[in-house]
């Protein structure tokens, strides 16, 4: 290992979580990196399809206890996760930074929105109802009631490594459902700590199993098993669709969290200082490496110009650099490929006409680090409007007219957030029945809320996390049809 292995929590294991127990993987072990740096972190465990099915051996077996356990005591399992995970929340930031790269203060937030799913589902967990009532003919009584699906397999992405595995395990467990969870290769370390912390909360053997692997086959054996019931998947809108095929032929119950490209909207009567606020949080949050981050500005010609400046101006400002420095506003991307494709896309749009205000290339020197860049007079027509960059950079386009506006945000296939700054109310109204996205933020660059539903319309997936929908998502619903309870009378 590395010199900066010693950076890195002595109690973390680096192996597969199976039936309560860690252990080695069956094809050795694949290396983490630092995006800082680009040297080795840590050699983690990596699993072979036997490993795998072996997670849902033990998922399958421990399935109808957990199920069964009482509503109240999952609860409190998941209400002692919250509370363990936020008094480790410094371990589990540096962990994350260090994987990942984002800045400590930017990790420490995700710990925080993390914990809150393990708060919010210990709640729902004992809130779970059906329903009785008479037949409208009024010869039978329908009872309705809800049940565990059954073995969920999560696959979680890199660029939230935290909160994506308790925004999907939190809901699982809540319901009574088993689960193998599967972080992504780049950032397995968090998902691991946060295994070992659930395990100090009482979570039974069997319950929770982590599997970390570098390959597909292990997913694919899995969804292919009968015994699994459920797929939740947070990623590419490509890698979900191949997915969505394979579960087909069980028929899983599917989760889908797929891709974004967010349009942000400035209007001619925006508050503009506001509006650039709203876009440093929309566009810069984690490097701009979200799937809800602002990918397409589209302004109103009468402020664009001003409104690009502003934005430019408080770019300039960014301090960029390891994320373990306090001074650090901005990380390095999470790999050397993911840099090479962001500059593709700002290189041809610059080759397109758009000018770089400020930025426009990689950060000289070691590590995976992109300039914040503000693009202006960016072609409608650009590659950068239409793929997600997944970077800090923000592509400036004009338009005209509120129908425009309206037509440009919807010309992607895909719907997951959209952003809207006006003053007009009767504008807001006609932006939340026109735009199609699962969340549209008014005013406001921030979304996401353990409370609210995400999720997003057309190719970003279908289903929703958080909130009281995303317990429904790991739940059946089971109708009983009673006889009429008078009829001897």
């Amino acid at each position: 290992m590395s010199d900066t292995d010693v950076r890195l929590p002595a109690a973390q294991p680096y192996g597969l979580l199976i039936n309560g127990e860690w252990r080695a993987g069956g094809r050795g072990t694949f290396d983490v990196h630092d995006p800082a740096t680009g040297e080795r972190l840590a050699a983690v465990a990596d699993a072979s399809v036997e490993d795998g099915l072996a997670a849902l051996d033990a998922a399958s077996a421990a399935g109808r206890s957990w199920a069964r356990t009482p509503a109240r005591e999952r609860s409190e399992i998941l209400r002692k996760a919250f509370e363990l995970v936020t008094e480790r929340a410094d371990e589990l930031a540096t962990v994350m930074t260090l994987e990942m790269g984002k800045p400590l203060a930017e990790a420490r937030g995700e710990v925080t929105y993390g914990a809150e799913f393990l708060r919010w589902y210990a709640e729902e967990a004992v809130r779970v109802a059906g329903r009785y009532r008479p037949a409208p003919e009024g010869t039978s009584r329908h009872l309705v009631t809800k049940r565990p699906v059954g073995p969920a397999l999560l696959i979680t992405p890199w660029n939230f490594p935290l909160a994506m595995a308790t925004r999907k395990v939190a809901p699982a467990l809540a319901a009574g459902c088993t689960v193998v969870l599967r972080p992504a290769q780049l950032t397995p370390l968090t998902a691991l700590l946060f295994g070992q912390m659930l395990l100090e909360a009482g979570v039974p053997a069997g319950v929770v199993n982590i599997v970390t692997s570098v390959k597909h086959d292990v997913s694919d054996a899995l969804i292919a098993d009968p015994r699994l019931r459920k797929v939740s998947f947070t990623g590419s809108t490509k890698v979900g669709k191949t997915l969505m095929k394979q579960a087909a032929d069980n028929v899983l119950r599917t989760s889908m969290e797929l891709g974004g490209n967010a349009p942000f909207l400035v209007f001619g009567d925006a508050d503009l200082d506001a509006a650039v606020d709203g876009a440093m949080v929309a566009k810069m949050r984690n490097m701009g490496e979200a799937c809800t981050a602002a990918n397409r500005f589209l302004v109103h010609e009468s402020v664009a110009d001003e409104f690009a400046r502003k934005l430019s101006e408080r770019f300039d400002k960014l301090t960029v650099g390891a994320g373990l420095d306090d001074a650090t506003d901005i990380g390095p991307v999470v790999s050397e490929s993911a840099r090479e494709g962001i500059d593709e896309l700002v290189q041809a749009a610059k080759a397109d006409g758009a000018v770089a205000l400020t930025g426009g290339g990689p950060e000289q020197g070691a590590g995976w680090f992109y300039q914040p860049t503000v693009l202006a007079n960016v072609s409608r027509s650009a590659t950068i409007l239409d793929e997600e960059i997944f970077g800090p950079v923000a592509p400036v386009t004009t338009f005209s007219t509120d129908e425009e506006a309206f037509e440009m945000a919807n010309r992607a296939e895909v719907g997951l957030a959209s952003y809207v700054f006006t003053r007009d109310p009767d504008r807001i109204l006609r932006a939340t029945e026109s735009i199609e996205a699962g969340m549209i933020a008014i005013n406001s660059g921030l979304l996401s809320n353990a409370a609210a539903p995400f999720g997003g319309v057309k190719q970003s997936g279908m289903g929703r996390e958080g909130s009281e929908d995303g317990i429904e998502e790991y739940l059946e619903t089971v109708y009983v049809s009673l006889p009429d309870p008078f009829r001897s009378l």
